[in-house]
């Protein structure tokens, strides 16, 4: 089974105030604007819905959720600090429905698409049978502008976080490392935050998304399971994302170059929180290897003298009431409701 453990790590599962204040019985307009272009309808009410935009930089269409304070539209020249919050593979930004996610009146949830294995990057290989892969020109430089444009926030360094689960934890700790100039916070719940040849466990289970082992292994499973409900078809090539994964004469330097575990010290002056279980000591359960990753992030800040919170949780069973210590919603709703108090705070700081 544990060739099963590369597709399943990284899963579970200036504001314009008029437009934005809206009507209360409706989600608030969005104008198109930085490259995003609004096709379909709005789904959802005045203050949890989702929107779909088509851009040049990835192809298809990408859903982004938001989720507003309960009080938003009651003074209409408040703002907002903004969380946000990227989804694990091979997930979607509407099935992030952590209860936790709903109970802050403080910020502006924004949950972007990431793709089923976009890996929150500008791949190296534009060319696959995936058409353009930029997902960090798409976050970064269109959809934070968007929702800055379309919502009451506070467009600053101090009022902005950033934090995922899983594939989102490499993508929140990424986004910190290559913009620090935008966030003044990041959270990795479970993430790939150790890509370098220490963990080359996690580093051949993105390769494993890319290529499709998944389908691969139903191919060769006499129907075990369904190969036409496949979210990584069709499979590219292992080196589309960041060139060669392999680490011979390093050539494996673009993986270096992405890997958070070598740069935490880009995060100086970021406030950093790491969560992480123990899979309760299994082998076949991907949280067993992330909580290595986490560790040998850990040992890295604790090296620079960095502060950060830090939370493994083990088996799960003084973390809430639902988390068994695995990889799945249970533990990150734990997560969120330690996180989300803890960002309120530092936002009011």
């Amino acid at each position: 089974m544990l060739a099963l453990l590369a597709v399943v790590l990284g899963t579970a599962t200036t504001a314009g105030t008029a437009r934005a204040a809206g009507n209360p019985g409706t989600p608030p307009r969005m104008a198109d604007g930085y490259g995003l272009t609004q096709v379909d309808t709005t789904v959802g009410g005045p203050t949890n819905f989702y929107l779909t935009v088509t851009t040049p930089e990835v192809a298809g269409k990408h859903h982004i959720k938001v989720i507003l304070p309960s009080g938003y539209y009651d003074d209409p020249t408040r703002r907002y600090p903004v969380l946000y919050f990227l989804h694990g593979s091979p997930d979607d930004p509407i099935q992030q429905n952590y209860p936790a996610l709903t109970t802050s009146n403080a910020m502006i949830t924004v949950i972007p698409d990431g793709g089923a294995r976009g890996w929150y990057a500008n791949w190296l290989d534009q060319h696959t049978q995936l058409g353009a892969q930029n997902w960090e020109n798409f976050h970064l430089n269109q959809v934070i502008p968007f929702i800055d444009a379309n919502l009451r926030t506070i467009a600053t360094k101090k009022a902005r976080a950033i934090a995922g689960v899983s594939m989102g934890g490499f993508g929140a700790f990424h986004y910190a490392q290559d913009r620090p100039e935008l966030f003044s916070q990041t959270a990795s719940l479970s993430g790939d935050i150790d890509l370098s040849a220490d963990s080359m466990d996690l580093r051949l289970a993105v390769v494993a998304s890319l290529i499709d082992a998944q389908g691969a292994v139903c191919g060769s499973s006499s129907g075990a399971c369904d190969p036409n409900n496949d979210p990584y078809k069709p499979g590219v090539d292992s080196d589309a994302l960041f060139g060669t994964p392999y680490p011979v004469f390093n050539a494996d330097w673009r993986w270096n170059q992405a890997d958070p575990s070598q740069h935490m010290d880009r995060l100086a002056g970021i406030g950093v929180s790491v969560y992480v279980g123990n899979g309760r000591g299994s082998a076949t359960e991907p949280e067993f290897w992330l909580e290595g990753a986490a560790k040998h992030v850990k040992d890295r800040m604790d090296a620079l003298g960095m502060p950060y919170h830090y939370v493994d949780y083990g088996d799960g069973s003084g973390w809430g009431t639902q988390c068994n210590g695995g990889h799945n919603g249970g533990c990150w709703e734990q997560d969120l409701r330690d996180l989300i108090p803890r960002l309120e705070r530092a936002f009011a700081s």
